[in-house]
């Protein structure tokens, strides 16, 4: 089998790219690199940089490697920006999607794992959050990546490509051996922003609001091990090797963990002091976010393996020798 990783010099595809090569499965890297980083990508691992809006570009790659399945991770993926502008979003998430699924059907690849988000579910109904439950977007991100999921459905009833949405809750960590990690900027996630804190790299932790109906007032997140994300893109490869029923399905460790506790726990772990500094609430922030994972174990045999003093100490090995 030959993969295609798209946005596999991003965060998270570069941690699957690794899980890929240690399980000795041949893979092709195709990123951009607007946000993504080429020192991320093993040497051993070809490098395509394409765009996904030029299909003809992407069809060649897909084409000419030969590829046998897809995990799509590529798209722009901050919330804030995406409520910002919007445009870019639809343009470089929804219609750069469109353009790869298109030539998978072109190209005959039937198999697509794709990168979606608990972010779909919105301000949930009932915690912890089951794939049953209604999607309600509630910024264009999230919108971007329902339409996208509804398009593999589509595409699968007129073309018979099969999928596997993996719905993430938060990604953190590292991998084990510190070669590479989250490097975002700006950087829009907690354990980073609470790290680098401590590093002295930044002054304070904003804490938005501390008035939740939660323990301790402050939201509370799902945190989930980037390599335990990787292990369920694989096991959701080999799942479409040998089965014909595409899946949405829950990628959380299926515990919950406040905003206060991640910097309790960091100062635990680092032994670095934390200043953090209580503000208003974020529009659109739901007071708790916690996967229902049972379908992901029982589909795909998946359970997390790491929690998260596993998370922060790999985090904080990547953030204090951070190399690109």
């Amino acid at each position: 089998m030959k993969v295609l990783v798209t946005g596999g010099a991003g965060y998270i595809g570069s941690h699957f790219v690794r899980i890929l090569v240690n399980n000795n499965i041949e893979c092709i890297v195709l990123d951009n690199l607007s946000r993504g980083h080429k020192e991320s990508v093993p040497q051993s691992v070809k490098l395509e940089v394409a765009d996904l809006l030029n299909f003809e570009e992407l069809k060649s790659v897909i084409k000419n490697n030969s590829i046998d399945a897809i995990v799509h991770f590529a798209a722009f993926a901050y919330v804030g920006e995406s409520v910002e502008n919007p445009s870019l979003y639809y343009q470089n998430n929804v219609i750069g999607s469109y353009n790869l699924i298109k030539a998978a059907v072109e190209t005959n690849v039937k198999k697509f794992v794709f990168s979606s988000t608990c972010s779909l579910y919105g301000n949930p109904e009932k915690v912890p959050i089951s794939e049953e439950q209604k999607t309600n977007p509630i910024n264009p991100y999230a919108q971007t990546k329902l339409i996208i999921e509804n398009m593999l459905r589509d595409f699968e009833a007129a073309y018979g490509i099969k999928s596997v949405c993996l719905r993430y809750f938060n990604a953190a960590g590292a991998s084990f051996d510190g070669e590479i990690g989250e490097s975002h900027n700006p950087e829009p996630h907690l354990i980073p922003i609470v790290i680098n804190t401590g590093l002295g790299l930044r002054e304070k932790v904003f804490v938005y609001g501390d008035d939740y109906e939660t323990p301790d007032g402050t939201c509370i997140r799902d945190y989930i091990h980037v390599d335990d994300l990787g292990d369920a893109h694989l096991r959701s490869l080999n799942y479409l090797n040998d089965n014909s029923e595409s899946q949405i399905i829950n990628l959380g460790t299926g515990e919950g963990n406040s905003v206060k506790s991640i910097i309790e726990t960091t100062e635990k772990i680092t032994k670095n002091k934390i200043t953090s500094e209580i503000v208003g609430r974020r529009a659109g922030d739901p007071a708790i976010l916690i996967a229902d994972n049972q379908k992901a174990n029982m589909i795909l045999g998946w359970k997390p393996k790491y929690n998260l003093d596993d998370i922060i100490l790999t985090a904080y090995n990547w953030h204090k020798n951070k190399r690109f």
